[in-house]
């Protein structure tokens, strides 16, 4: 199968672009190239196709000839989102929507869209499924719940979104992110000795690690149509939603010499939800997920030895998105609509 993954040069793309290339898969990318050098090791993050280029600038050209378009490509961070709440939603719904009915139009008919269980807002201590009630509290949200709106009004013969509602990623990726709990949670206890908790560590999360995210793609992508057409799944593991507590209680268990610490005046976090992840493995059953939060905290662990993490490259632009992006505004390279100044256009994706 063609493949295209808008988003290949983020933190999950890096990951899913071989893991789908290595499942037999032509698969090339499409970036606007945000976060190059955002690597941990020596230039690590590559990327599988020709760029910069935006996805609110989607046309049919650039995807004619693909059978399949993943899109991860977003401002996939709250803090992020919230930053400039316009431009979240130009960048996830409107570039979401242009990439989508440029695909359509292009004859290509599965589009896999990375949605999040984020949608669900302040659901609580009760694990959701899918038909729960949606109830987004960041631009971020709110955007994947309206991108999955809009796709669905798409959706017909010839065209077949379908959209899988990741948990909350962690693991080690060529290009990292440590503005995510547990990615985070382990590089504090590395760097500082402390498992340093924002909130008062009551609030739930699911947790899916990106070869399992990566998994869920590339299962959905083998599935027949009619079992996964229009259809939304959420991508983890049930048993796999922990307190934030209890996952600085095995970053404590893993890193040696490290102890769970609260910030001072630390209060509840208005996302709190439990997600049931039971319907993708039942009506698609080559997905297996493999990990464990326990084990990821042991990855990272190890990751961030190999790599000599310091408490000043934590702290640095480097791996935190937000900052990152604020650096490139003001070096002038992005614009307050996260759009490169220097034209960014790409023909024929992967010839």
């Amino acid at each position: 199968m063609r493949v295209l993954v808008a988003g290949d040069r983020g933190y999950i793309g890096a990951v899913l672009l071989p893991f789908l290339q290595a499942a037999g898969h032509q698969a090339d990318g499409l970036d606007l190239g945000l976060y190059e050098g955002c690597d941990l090791g020596p230039g690590t993050g590559g990327g599988g196709g020709r760029g910069p280029a935006d996805i609110r600038d989607s046309g049919p050209g650039w995807l004619a000839g693909y059978d399949a378009v993943v899109c991860l490509a977003a401002l996939s961070n709250d803090p992020l989102g919230q930053l400039n709440p316009a431009a979240t939603h130009s960048v996830n719904l409107d570039g979401t929507l242009a990439l989508a009915r440029a695909a359509k139009a292009a004859g290509v008919e599965r589009f896999l869209f990375a949605s999040s269980c984020s949608l669900y807002g302040a659901a609580g201590s009760a694990a959701v499924a899918e038909d729960a009630e949606l109830r987004p509290v960041t631009p971020y949200g709110e955007t994947k719940v309206m991108a999955e709106r809009e796709l669905s009004l798409l959706a017909g013969d010839s065209f077949s979104p379908v959209y899988l509602r990741n948990a909350t990623a962690y693991g080690a990726s060529p290009r990292l992110r440590l503005d995510i709990v547990v990615n985070n949670l382990t590089a504090v206890a590395v760097t500082t000795g402390e498992v340093r908790l924002e909130s008062d560590g009551t609030p739930w999360r699911p947790l899916v690690h990106i070869e399992d995210i990566s998994r869920a793609f590339l299962a959905v992508l083998h599935a027949p149509r009619d079992i996964v057409h229009d259809q939304a799944f959420n991508v983890g593991l049930t048993a796999e939603n922990f307190r934030i507590s209890e996952v600085g209680a095995m970053v404590e268990e893993v890193v040696p010499g490290s102890r769970v610490e609260y910030a001072a005046g630390a209060g509840p976090d208005a996302r709190c939800y439990r997600v049931n992840c039971e319907k993708l493995p039942a009506l698609v059953p080559e997905f297996q997920p493999a990990w464990t939060v326990h084990r990821g905290v042991e990855e990272l662990y190890e990751a961030y030895l190999r790599a000599g993490l310091t408490i000043e490259e934590f702290e640095s632009p480097r791996f935190l998105r937000l900052a990152h992006v604020k650096r490139l505004q003001d070096n002038g390279t992005i614009d307050s609509e996260l759009r490169r100044r220097e034209p960014a256009a790409v023909e024929g994706v992967g010839a």
